[in-house]
C-alpha cells in the first residue's frame, strides 16, 4: 500500500451511488490548490459552506458543501478537505474528474486515509482495528464493542500499562546502574516486583475472558446436526426467514456444509447446516458428514436435532437437545414427556417454538459474548501479544534469575505492549490491519 510520500490522495468516501448525498475527501499538501481550482477560494476552516463547484475550464459541476480541515487538526494531520455533492453518477463523475485533474493528485488505496491518521499519530492501531470493526458492525452488540474500542478504551487500558511497566524498569535499572550511591534505597527494585506482579495478574483476568470479545467480533458458531430427515434445513430456513437450504423428504439432500448469519438480539451468530448423520453409501455424502463432524467439534454450540415422531440416540454432551417436528404430536402427555427429554420443541412448519429458540441463543450470546465494559481483547493479534507480555512479566519475576536477565524480560513485556498499539516493530502488519478497510476510509 502506498503511504503519504508528499503525495495527495482523493476518493469517494459515502457509500455506493446514486444516493442522496455524496461525500468526496481529499487529503495531503495540494488540498488549497484543489479548493482553488474547484471552488475558486479557500473556505473558512472547519465551517460548512454552500458553494457553486467548477471544473478547470470553469463550467459549473454541481453546488455542494464544502469542509475544510488545515493540518495537522485533521483525520490524517494534513489538510483535508470534503465535498458533499448530490449523489448522482454522473455528478459524482464530473467531480472526481475535476480533482483528478489537478496536478499532484492520485486516487486513495483502500483504508489510505486511516492509515495515514495511524502515520501521523492521530490514531494507534487499536483505534485503526476499532474503527475498521466499526465499519463491518453488523449487530448492535458488535457497534458497541467496535465504538469502544475505537474511541480509545482499548488503548488507555494499554498505555497505562505501559507506563506502569516503564516505571518499574526504571527503578531495576536504578539498582543496577546505581546500587552504591547512597540516595539509591536497597529495596528500591522490590516496589517495581510488586508493580510487576500486579500487571501480571491484571493481564491474567483479561486473558481469562473465555474468548468473548473474539467471539463477539467474529460472531458464533452454531453447528445443527441430528440424522437424516430431522429437519435441519427447514430449521435453518425458519430461522433465517427465508429459503436458505434446500428440504426434501430424500435422505441425504444436503451434503455440503451451509451457513446462515443471524442477528439474534443484537448478537452475531454463524448457524451452520450440516449432512444428516448416518451410513452413508456415497463418497461425497460421506465426506459432507465428515466435514460437519468436524465442524461440530470445533462450534461454539451444537444443536442436536432429533424427529420428535420417531426414537433417536442418546442427545450428545454439551448439545443444546432440540425436537422437530412437534406439530405431528397432538397428546398432551406426550408432549409433556418431549419437553422433559429435549431443551426447546419446535416446528418449522408451523413457527412453534422458534422465539423458544432464539430466546436460547439470545440468552448464549449474554452468557459467552457480552463484553462488558471492559473488553480488551477483540482478535488473536491482542491475545498473543497480552500473552507474551503476561509471560515476559512472570519470568522477570524469577528471582533465581540474575537482575540484569529480569530487566531484559521487563523490555520484552512493553515491547509486547507496544506491538498491541503501534509503538514497535508492527511494518508486517499495517498491510494486513488496512487490507480489509473500503476505499476512501
Amino acid at each position: 500500500m502506498a503511504t503519504g510520500n508528499g503525495t495527495t490522495i482523493f476518493a469517494l468516501s459515502s457509500g455506493a451511488l446514486p444516493a442522496g448525498i455524496a461525500v468526496l475527501r481529499v487529503s495531503g499538501p495540494e488540498v488549497r490548490n484543489v479548493l482553488e481550482t474547484i471552488v475558486g477560494s479557500i473556505p473558512e476552516p472547519r465551517r460548512t459552506t454552500l458553494v457553486p463547484l467548477r471544473g478547470q475550464d470553469g463550467g459549473a459541476l454541481d453546488t455542494g458543501l464544502v469542509l475544510y480541515f488545515p493540518g495537522p487538526a485533521s483525520f490524517t494531520g494534513e489538510d483535508v478537505v470534503e465535498f458533499h455533492v448530490h449523489g448522482g453518477r454522473a455528478v459524482v463523475a464530473a467531480v472526481l474528474g475535476a480533482i483528478a485533474a489537478v496536478p499532484g493528485l492520485r486516487p486513495a488505496d483502500a483504508g489510505e486515509f486511516t492509515r495515514r491518521a495511524f502515520t501521523a499519530g492521530r490514531l494507534d492501531l487499536t483505534e485503526v482495528e476499532g474503527l475498521a470493526d466499526l465499519i463491518q458492525a453488523d449487530t448492535e452488540s458488535q457497534r458497541r464493542q467496535a465504538l469502544r474500542q475505537a474511541s480509545g478504551a482499548q488503548r488507555r487500558v494499554i498505555e497505562a500499562w505501559r507506563s506502569r511497566l516503564i516505571t518499574a524498569r526504571a527503578m531495576v535499572e536504578a539498582e543496577l546502574d546505581f546500587a552504591d550511591e547512597d540516595d539509591v534505597p536497597d529495596a528500591v527494585s522490590a516496589r517495581a516486583w510488586d508493580e510487576v506482579r500486579g500487571m501480571a495478574a491484571e493481564i491474567a483476568r483479561h486473558l481469562d475472558d473465555g474468548g468473548r470479545g473474539e467471539r463477539l467480533r467474529d460472531g458464533a458458531e452454531v453447528v445443527v446436526t441430528g440424522p437424516v430427515n430431522a429437519g435441519k434445513s427447514s430449521l435453518i430456513n425458519a430461522l433465517a426467514r427465508r429459503d436458505v437450504a434446500i428440504v426434501s423428504d430424500e435422505p441425504g439432500t444436503t451434503r455440503d456444509l451451509i451457513e446462515v448469519r443471524l442477528d439474534v438480539d443484537g448478537y452475531p451468530f454463524t448457524i451452520v447446516d450440516t449432512a444428516g448423520l448416518r451410513d452413508a453409501e456415497g463418497k461425497v455424502e460421506r465426506e459432507g458428514i465428515r466435514r460437519g463432524r468436524e465442524r461440530a467439534a470445533a462450534a461454539d454450540l451444537v444443536l442436536e436435532l432429533a424427529d420428535v415422531t420417531v426414537s433417536s440416540a442418546p442427545p450428545l454432551s454439551g448439545a443444546l437437545r432440540v425436537g422437530t417436528k412437534v406439530d405431528l404430536i397432538d397428546s398432551a402427555s406426550e408432549r409433556e414427556r418431549l419437553s422433559s427429554a429435549f431443551d426447546v420443541l419446535v416446528s418449522a412448519d408451523t413457527g412453534e417454538g422458534i422465539d423458544a429458540l432464539l430466546a436460547r441463543l439470545a440468552a448464549f450470546g449474554r452468557e459467552r459474548m457480552e463484553p462488558g465494559e471492559s473488553a480488551l481483547i477483540t482478535q488473536a493479534r491482542h491475545r498473543h501479544a497480552l500473552s507474551a507480555c503476561r509471560s515476559a512479566l512472570l519470568a522477570a519475576l524469577d528471582e533465581r534469575l540474575a537482575l540484569e536477565l529480569r530487566a531484559e524480560e521487563l523490555r520484552h513485556a512493553t515491547d509486547a505492549l507496544g506491538r498491541l498499539t503501534g509503538r514497535v516493530d508492527v511494518e508486517d502488519l499495517l498491510d494486513v490491519i488496512f487490507r480489509d478497510f473500503c476505499i476512501g476510509k
